[in-house]
């Protein structure tokens, strides 16, 4: 990665933007591309797309992921992250200050409404912040998180904001652990003004795990599906020489792992793709997405699709206008041309 920055503390984003007395369309939007770095908010967005351009979109909706568990004599957090195809799920432990590190196999942790958790295995060998668990409930999990859970958030947002405030307009299918925020900017009112103007768009679907906090994590597996009519739809835009422009690196990760021969095909699945200097993107041209950290995997991800130039000047313009970070923060628009 060689994208660096430095990020102050105060340009983290610790509440929806309607909490700062905005729309959802009124954050502000940085655009950078061949033409150089603009400046607007998310709501002139139209402007820097071109009739014929296709905006993919994630329908993945936010799971209410994060719970209290009893462990031992005290209480610990639960995140859900991802629903493993034999019934598990991959969960971690939290503390107020940060993940748990010290699970271990076979561990039992009791939940509300008479639900329990088994640790079985980590994750990944080798590691301890992610757990593969076994959950004993009725119903289902997703079913009892609706019931019992809470949005996941971190350090940065210091009160609770309803599932709602997490949820995107393209939100059908729940099954995040984390909103896919790129898209909350949104609006009905937006999307029927671009397709007015001949904008394209076209759903995907991929779950998204927890974040990955740890400097240099890579992210983890997680499950997608291209639909066969996505898959003709960006296949015709590029015959056309319209632009493929991802609503967030969820969106770029799945249609990237779908390409063979060059061309999208329809595809599910799960996807351990991890887009940089040695896998660029190659049907993605630009991208809409939130501000990364600076030790965060996605900014390999942005450098694979518009190059790490681009990625530079747009952060070193985002760091110095005093741009806002995370899910509640302000967005950019990324184009390779």
């Amino acid at each position: 990665m060689t994208t660096r920055f430095f990020l102050p503390d105060d340009l983290l984003a610790t509440a929806p933007p309607e909490a700062r007395g905005l729309a959802r369309d009124e954050v502000r939007l940085l655009t950078a591309g061949p033409d150089g770095v603009h400046h607007a908010t998310f709501r002139e967005v139209g402007d820097h797309l071109r009739p014929g351009d296709l905006l993919v979109v994630n329908t993945s909706g936010t799971l209410p992921a994060a719970v209290d568990a009893v462990r031992g004599d005290h209480v610990v957090g639960v995140h859900f992250s991802t629903e493993i195809d034999d019934g598990t799920w991959v969960v971690e432990l939290r503390a107020p200050g940060g993940p748990l590190l010290d699970g271990h196999e076979g561990e039992h942790l009791t939940l509300p409404a008479g639900a329990a958790l088994t640790l079985l295995a980590p994750h990944v060998a080798g590691q301890r912040r992610l757990w593969r668990a076994r959950i004993d409930v009725e119903g289902g999990v997703a079913r009892y998180l609706a019931l019992v859970g809470r949005p996941i958030r971190y350090g940065y947002v210091p009160r609770a904001w309803p599932l709602t405030d997490y949820q995107t307009v393209f939100a059908l299918d729940p099954g995040s652990a984390e909103m896919p925020s790129a898209a909350r900017p949104f609006t009905p009112e937006l999307v029927t003004q671009l397709v007015s103007r001949g904008v394209l768009f076209a759903p995907i679907l991929l779950h998204t795990g927890v974040s990955s906090p740890e400097a240099g994590e890579p992210p983890y597996a997680e499950r997608f599906h291209i639909p066969a009519t996505t898959a003709s739809l960006v296949n015709w835009v590029r015959t056309q020489g319209g632009r493929v422009v991802a609503v967030g690196t969820t969106a770029v990760r799945a249609l990237e792992s779908a390409v063979t021969d060059g061309a999208v095909t329809a595809a599910s699945g799960w996807t351990s793709l991890v887009l940089g200097p040695d896998h660029p993107a190659q049907v993605v041209d630009g991208l809409v997405t939130g501000l990364h950290t600076p030790e965060a995997s996605h900014l390999l991800l942005l450098e694979a699709v518009v190059g790490p130039d681009l990625v530079q000047r747009a952060y070193d313009a985002a760091v110095e206008r005093r741009y806002l970070w995370h899910e509640f923060g302000d967005v950019s628009l990324l184009l390779s041309k």
